[in-house]
C-alpha cells in the first residue's frame, strides 16, 4: 500500500535528482484511485507544469500504465483523449504507475522537462526506491 513515508520518499527523491542535475520539475504522487498523496513544484516551474505533473501521476494510477501510452494510444486510432470522459486524463509522458509486489499502488508525474526526460526521471526515482515495474 502507498502510504504518507513513502509518498513523501519519492517524492524527496525527485527533487533531490532534479537539483543533482540542476533542473527544476514538479512531481506528484496519488494513489490508485488518482487522489493526491504528495505535491511540490520547484521555484521556477509554471503552474501549468505542476498541474500537468498531477494529471500524469492520475493517469497512470488510473488506467495502471504510462500515461504516454494513452497519447500514442490517440495518435495511431484517431481518437480524442476526450473518449475517457475524464477532463484529468492525459497522454503526455512522465507518468508511470507505482508498482510493489506486482500490485499497482499508485501513480507518479513528472513534468518541467521534455516529456522524455520527464517520464525518464520518474523511472529513475522509481528504480532507487525499488517500486519499478521493470
Amino acid at each position: 500500500m502507498l502510504n504518507h513515508k513513502i509518498a513523501h520518499e519519492l517524492l524527496n527523491e525527485a527533487e533531490q535528482i532534479a537539483i543533482q542535475r540542476k533542473v527544476a520539475i514538479a512531481v506528484s504522487i496519488c494513489d490508485t484511485h488518482g487522489e493526491l498523496l504528495t505535491f511540490s513544484r520547484m521555484d521556477g516551474v509554471s503552474v501549468q507544469a505542476g498541474l500537468l505533473a498531477q494529471n500524469k501521476a492520475y493517469t497512470s494510477a488510473r488506467d495502471r500504465q504510462p500515461s504516454g501510452n494513452l497519447g500514442a494510444w490517440a495518435r495511431e486510432t484517431g481518437k480524442q483523449l476526450s473518449y475517457w470522459t475524464d477532463p484529468k486524463i492525459t497522454g503526455f509522458m512522465g507518468g508511470l504507475p507505482i508498482e510493489k509486489d506486482g500490485a499497482i499502488i499508485g501513480g507518479i508525474g513528472i513534468s518541467g522537462l521534455s516529456e522524455s526526460d520527464d517520464e525518464a526521471l520518474a523511472k529513475q526515482v522509481l528504480g532507487q526506491l525499488s517500486l519499478s515495474p521493470d
